[in-house]
């Protein structure tokens, strides 16, 4: 086997695990790549460009993990903001 298909195997495998891994423990992309040993940067790009052409319906469940991680991050946001601005009016 040539040089391209093995690195081409070990891509598809890696994007493989990472989808399964966050569907499988609904975890962010900061910590599969954490748990992967990989950065968040190759991740990410694994499961937004690569998955889609190994596996659509498991694309499609990591993509709901994924937006639902991100509407929980907006709202600790938006309640940490408001616990700030409490403490804040608290102090005057």
């Amino acid at each position: 086997m040539n040089k391209q298909k093995v690195i081409a195997m070990e891509i598809e495998q890696r994007t493989l695990n990472a989808a399964h891994y966050i569907v499988e423990n609904n975890s962010t992309i900061r910590t599969a790549a954490k748990s992967l040993g990989y950065s968040k940067t190759t991740i990410h790009t694994d499961l937004t460009k690569n998955l889609p052409l190994y596996d659509k319906n498991l694309f499609k469940q990591v993509q709901l993990v994924i937006t639902n991680n991100k509407r929980e991050r907006a709202m600790r946001g938006g309640m940490a903001l408001k616990k700030k601005y409490l403490s804040l009016n608290q102090q005057k």
